[in-house]
């Protein structure tokens, strides 16, 4: 291995609303000598396996924040115009100057939307390890999703922010996300009754029938307000917010008392760039006087903590047990992660978003061979543009 393609996707330009592929992103072209790559100490180069296309990356597409800004919290940043999106994602040692890795070792860790990554020695903490005798019990691309950070925020926000106790109510909104999913059926594993809306009768369905929720409505059919009191009759304990905007206000309004509000996104608000058109909530004084803990979160505040390690054992134990369902789409070639990103802001996913850089490639360095195809998994070859 020496010279070879490093194909790599850009921000082409800067979403005003929801992002299009063609529009605002490229591709661009490149290679990379490995075999004469010079390493820096504890420098690694990454084969990248499979990238996790989250919606928080929605947040770095935009115009630099002012140079008083916090550069240093993750959402603060921005990706300049021509530059390769950062993500994460599972891939292959195939360089290494650390002592920590090997050839041929797997990883979980920050990578850009490309065939390779050249890490720094600054980035090198942010990577974890994968086992590969973990591999005999659960398939690769899991590490990209369900037990790393798609996992974790569902986890350690429930538990830590919600502090959830048997027989309590939580209400989660656009519950048919990967978040929702997770965390209802993390909150059914724990005893709660769960309430989900989503945008759609199938996902309505999906969530009653295949999640077990208690209780899920379409709110684009359905009076929020009529229908949180429909099924939630004895208020809101738990509120797990996705939506934000009038969606937050109405559920403020049913919660009880010391109630648990979870900030985790506000999807109805982010392609929205004109401050003055974002939703105003009107009822914030229930905070106060129903003594409201709302709060929000970032995943990596978890990372390294004692509840990053009770995720870690009680999620790969359920996910063995088959106690959580799991749906994923993944979109194969590097060409195509763009459209796999944009495709989460359309409304009509109920599944984690991959991409998967090459599927041979993948294969490759499967230790179960039945690893990619398994019940619950999309994976979506985009025909070639004529």
């Amino acid at each position: 291995m020496t010279i070879v393609s490093n194909k790599g996707v850009i921000l082409k330009a800067i979403p005003k609303r929801t992002p299009k592929a063609d529009e605002h992103f490229g591709l661009v072209h490149r290679t990379i000598d490995i075999k004469n790559l010079n390493l820096e100490k504890n420098e690694l180069v990454l084969r990248n396996l499979y990238l996790s296309l989250d919606p928080y990356i929605r947040f770095t597409l935009k115009e630099p924040e002012p140079v008083q800004t916090d550069q240093t919290v993750p959402l603060k940043q921005s990706v300049p115009i021509g530059q390769v999106i950062s993500g994460f994602g599972v891939s292959e040692v195939v360089k290494t100057n650390n002592l920590n890795y090997e050839v041929g070792d797997l990883v979980h860790a920050p990578v850009g939307w490309e065939e390779y990554s050249h890490i720094k020695s600054s980035i090198v903490p942010a990577i974890t390890l994968i086992e590969k005798e973990s591999l005999k019990e659960v398939p690769l691309n899991y590490y990209a999703s369900l037990l790393k950070f798609g996992g974790l925020t569902s986890y350690a926000s429930l538990i830590a922010i919600g502090k959830p106790k048997k027989g309590e109510t939580i209400y989660i909104s656009a519950a048919a996300g990967f978040t929702g999913q997770m965390v209802g059926q993390i909150a059914k594993i724990k005893g709660l009754k769960v309430v989900g809306s989503t945008g759609s009768d199938e996902k309505v369905d999906f969530l009653l029938n295949e999640l077990k929720f208690d209780a899920a409505f379409n709110y684009k059919k359905n009076d929020l307000n009529t229908a949180l009191s429909k099924y939630c009759p004895n208020g809101i304990d738990i509120y797990y917010d996705n939506v934000g905007g009038e969606t937050l206000e109405v559920a403020i309004d049913h919660c009880n008392q010391f109630a648990r509000i979870i900030s985790c996104g506000m999807i109805s608000q982010y392609n929205i760039t004109n401050p003055k058109e974002k939703y105003g909530i009107k009822n914030l004084e229930n905070i106060f006087i129903k003594s409201i803990c709302m709060q929000g979160f970032l995943v990596i505040e978890y990372i390294g903590t004692e509840i990053e390690k009770d995720f870690e054992k009680e999620f790969f134990e359920w996910i063995k047990n088959g106690k959580i369902i799991y749906k994923e789409n993944v979109h194969v070639g590097i060409e195509n992660t763009a459209k796999g990103f944009v495709d989460l802001f359309n409304g009509n996913n109920i599944a984690y978003t991959l991409g998967a850089l090459d599927y041979d490639m993948i294969k490759s360095v499967t230790i179960n061979p039945h690893q990619i195809q398994f019940p619950y998994i999309a994976v979506i070859k985009h025909p070639p543009k004529i």
